[in-house]
């Protein structure tokens, strides 16, 4: 195996999809917050209450999640998931009753 399909296999996808209450001015706040936060940690909306984040592996990973769990709203459901990079560019996705075509995932991590 080369190093790049190793890679491919270490290499993920964080989503987090989240069912957040918004009846009231605090829990509507609350959700904005989230969302913001998410942002803010270099996620990208993928529809409106699922987000998506490339990371370079299960200790990035890991630590994306104790981050999430310290900025949890008070209320609602909050689910992560996570896809190797080659599981990732097996999705399929459709717009439109058309099928989309697939997003070309990073050729290698990008530091800043």
């Amino acid at each position: 195996m080369t190093l790049t399909q190793l890679n491919s296999y270490r290499l993920m996808w964080i989503f987090v999809m989240f069912d957040l209450p918004v009846t009231t001015r605090a829990q509507s706040r609350a959700a904005t917050k989230f969302r913001q936060y998410l942002l803010d940690e270099g996620f990208e909306k993928s529809q409106f209450s699922v987000y998506a984040r490339f990371c370079s592996g299960k200790e990035q990973f890991e630590a994306y999640m104790r981050r999430i769990e310290d900025n949890l709203p008070g209320s609602g459901d909050v689910h992560v998931l996570t896809f190797t990079d080659k599981q990732y560019e097996n999705i399929v996705r459709f717009s439109g009753q058309r099928r989309k075509r697939q997003k070309k995932n990073p050729g290698q991590l990008a530091l800043f």
